[in-house]
């Protein structure tokens, strides 16, 4: 009876985690399946023109569930505003809200999340975050000048950091676009295999 239980314990644990990697892979799933509808979109693509017209899809790694990590979140205390260097002219204002302690393949990391102060005050966007990181897959595989991660603030003290959503900025795509640029603090040494690759070789 005792072993039985024990079982038992075992199977619903093993049950419970894999629905949680299914959800969590359909999650990132409708997440690059949204993305690409938005870059097919003539309204609100950030291609240029003669891009969108052969466009059938970003190019993704396949989802991997090594590359979603549940990190600890530390909230930032009296972070100045400061002025993000972007790719263009303009500065825009951010403060640092918090920072992402997580392992990958058993070494420890930390990025750093940052607020918009423009951003936060509209409807919509006050609980958002705006995660920019770059690895060592820059420059090769993905694109050289990093890469965007969009969260929001959570409710404790965990948070899923989910590589397999991580995006270009529209500079990528198109030199029009004024980008932020990765602070030197989020510049990972390990390679993250996950997400949208570069667009162009």
């Amino acid at each position: 009876m005792k072993n039985s239980l024990v079982l038992y314990c075992l199977v619903l644990i093993s049950f419970v985690c894999v629905a949680q990697e299914s959800d969590e892979n359909l999650s990132a799933n409708k997440y690059q399946e949204n993305l690409n509808k938005e870059y097919a979109s003539t309204e609100h693509s950030p291609l240029m023109a003669k891009d969108l017209k052969i466009f059938t899809g970003l190019d993704f790694y396949p989802i991997n569930e090594k590359f979603i990590v549940e990190a600890q979140f530390v909230k930032a205390s009296k972070e100045k505003v400061f002025k993000m260097t972007t790719s263009g002219t303009r500065t825009p204002e951010y403060v640092k809200y918090g920072e992402l302690h997580f392992k990958l393949d058993d070494k420890g990391y930390k990025l750093n999340v940052y607020q918009n102060v423009e951003l936060i005050k509209k409807e919509g966007y006050a609980d958002y975050l705006f995660l920019p990181f770059s690895d060592l897959s820059c420059g090769k595989e993905t694109y050289i000048g990093g890469r965007y991660i969009d969260m929001r603030i959570p409710k404790g003290k965990t948070i899923t950091l989910d590589f397999n959503k991580a995006y270009n900025p529209y500079c990528a795509y198109n030199k029009k676009y004024s980008c932020p640029i990765v602070p030197l603090d989020n510049n990972l040494n390990t390679e993250i295999l996950a997400g949208v690759k570069k667009f162009h070789d």
